[in-house]
């Protein structure tokens, strides 16, 4: 499994520090909600903030975009310097474009669904998506409780995309994980989780690394995962 501890929960007075000392406890991608106050009832940050953090940082940076109309801002984010950029099938109308869009630009593609939204968009838009992100509470807001029926959706999400042809692509889930409910997640068929207080609020990262990564053993790692590692040292479209 790839942990992505989500940006909004660390300490934003010494941003740089937190994730050098990420880096230092092992994680190797980073997940940064962007929100728009729109699409979502929250305002983080966007590509500003982005930029100066990459200097600083050889983490894999996954960029959730929880704005309306994202197309408008994908070269934006490629200049900032993301490696994957998430839309919302709820909040762009084309969707597929979108996609093939954040591929062009060099980028990894994911493609997010809120809980109430239905898996048939996977359907017809596996092959333009190299990451699935399965929200498991409403977006807005860090600290919420996790909704059970999750696995039974990220079950329904893995069979759904070997079915279309595209089990390489990543199933990441986002919302109320802990080490508690990490393993049901990934054997239900989810590769990325991200957590955001679960993880920063428990010193030291490595250690609290370690007990999200422990959820992992005896667990066969997909294929897609493995080639996932090596994403930003490869170009988008290697066969995966």
């Amino acid at each position: 499994m790839i942990l992505s501890p989500s940006l909004l929960s660390a300490d934003f007075s010494r941003l740089a520090e937190e994730l050098a000392a990420l880096e230092a406890a092992g994680t190797t991608w980073l997940h940064l909600d962007v929100m728009d106050g729109a699409f979502v009832p929250n305002i983080t940050f966007g590509p500003p903030l982005i930029k100066v953090l990459r200097p600083h940082s050889g983490l894999f940076f996954d960029v959730h975009l929880m704005v309306e109309e994202p197309a408008r801002y994908l070269r934006d984010f490629k200049d900032a310097g993301a490696d994957l950029l998430v839309i919302h099938a709820e909040a762009d109308r084309h969707p597929q474009r979108t996609l093939s869009e954040i591929r062009k630009l060099g980028l990894r593609a994911g493609l997010a669904l809120n809980p109430g939204t239905d898996l048939a968009p996977v359907r017809w838009l596996a092959p333009d998506m190299d990451l699935l992100l399965l929200m498991s509470v409403n977006p807005g807001f860090s600290g919420q409780a996790f909704i059970p029926r999750t696995y039974e959706k990220t079950r329904a999400a893995r069979a759904m995309l070997a079915e279309a042809g595209a089990d390489h692509a990543l199933i990441e889930v986002d919302g109320g994980v802990c080490p508690d409910n990490a393993a049901s997640l990934l054997e239900a068929g989810a590769d990325v989780l991200v957590s955001g207080s679960a993880f920063f609020g428990h010193k030291p990262y490595d250690a609290r690394l370690a007990a999200f990564m422990n959820a992992a053993r005896g667990l066969a790692e997909r294929p897609g995962l493995r080639a996932a590692r090596v994403w930003r040292a490869v170009a988008p479209h290697s066969n995966p």
